[in-house]
């Protein structure tokens, strides 16, 4: 049990309905929807958990069609200064990243291991700030302040591989209307991993 209240048949005990542990009823009194895992009304869930799906549903609502609905970059792979220009949109079934271009490549979720976002910052003296957000192992997340996405690097494991292969994503400078959007789906592509390191330790 998760809580340090002493149980009776006054004082009853509560599970969060998102991670399952006892809580008494003031530390497990917030209902929040739960579609993830098929509750159609709000739930009981604890503090802890319903901030996270508070969090999710959010994300769900908003950052999610920015991701399907794709945008530009110009994507280096490895440590080549060659880029090519390509779209970049989650797939509908939400497990991999589409890159279409002249190439046309599928990167499996679960498979990435870092996404670093590449940051412009507008504080004096910092011209880049890099935002880290680690998926897979235990990295400390940090946040440029003030800042604009301007890129980003993600590694993973290509299916059959233990090593990592980057690649190098740019808002470029050519195709200005796109820019907004480019940052857009940085924005919620930073969200959506913050969102799996944060609900990893679930």
């Amino acid at each position: 049990m998760q809580c340090e209240t002493k149980f009776d048949f006054i004082t009853r005990k509560h599970h969060c309905r998102r991670c399952g542990k006892c809580f008494c009823d003031k530390c497990c009194s917030k209902k929040v929807p739960l579609p993830r895992m098929c509750f159609v009304d709000p739930v009981r869930q604890c503090a802890e958990c319903a901030l996270i799906s508070q969090k999710e549903t959010e994300f769900y609502d908003k950052q999610l069609k920015v991701l399907m609905n794709g945008a530009t970059f110009a994507v280096a792979r490895g440590t080549s200064e060659k880029s090519e220009i390509m779209v970049c949109r989650l797939s509908n079934n939400q497990r991999y990243l589409f890159l279409d271009g002249d190439s046309h490549y599928e990167i499996e979720i679960a498979q990435i291991s870092t996404v670093q976002i590449l940051t412009e910052g507008f504080t004096p003296g910092e011209k880049d700030i890099h935002t880290y957000t680690s998926l897979l192992e235990s990295q400390h997340i940090t946040e440029g302040g003030n800042t604009r996405a301007t890129g980003m690097l993600l590694q993973y494991k290509v299916p059959g591989s233990e090593e990592l292969t980057q690649m190098k994503f740019t808002a470029s400078e050519d195709f200005n209307s796109n820019k907004k959007l480019s940052a857009a789906w940085l924005v919620a592509m930073h969200k959506a991993a913050k969102l799996l390191y944060e609900s990893r330790d679930q």
